[in-house]
């Protein structure tokens, strides 16, 4: 077997099995990847009309961040004020959807789960 005809092969599997190891590494390094705690977060958001919202966005600057609270239409958005932000997000602005999410995710995994063994100790 010629070993030279095989070259062009495993530098692509090469290549291949090295993009997943080199973006874990780079997200692993906080440099990359949708779980970064990043300069910018979204906090929560209010629809006042079809065109028209209030946002709340944290602004991370070094030990402490900021919450800038602003108005969004289609053709501004303003800072209508800025918070010091809190250790924890106040249940207020918890997303009323993600009680029923969860209601769901249980039932769906318990559907599909007939023995009853508890999914959560996996």
């Amino acid at each position: 077997m010629n070993f030279s005809s095989l070259t062009p092969l495993l530098a692509l599997v090469a290549v291949v099995l090295a993009i997943p190891a080199v973006l874990w590494l780079l997200r692993r390094g906080g440099l990359g990847g949708p779980g970064q705690a990043g300069l910018l977060r979204h906090v929560a958001s209010l629809s006042l009309s079809p065109s028209q919202r209030v946002v709340i966005v944290e602004l991370n600057t070094g030990a402490a961040g900021q919450w800038l609270v602003l108005g969004v239409s289609p053709d501004r958005i303003t800072n209508l004020t800025t918070l010091a932000a809190p250790d924890q997000v106040p249940e207020a602005l918890r997303s009323p959807h993600a009680d029923p999410v969860q209601q769901l995710i249980h039932r769906w995994r318990t559907s599909n789960n007939p023995g009853g063994a508890n999914d959560d100790a996996r």
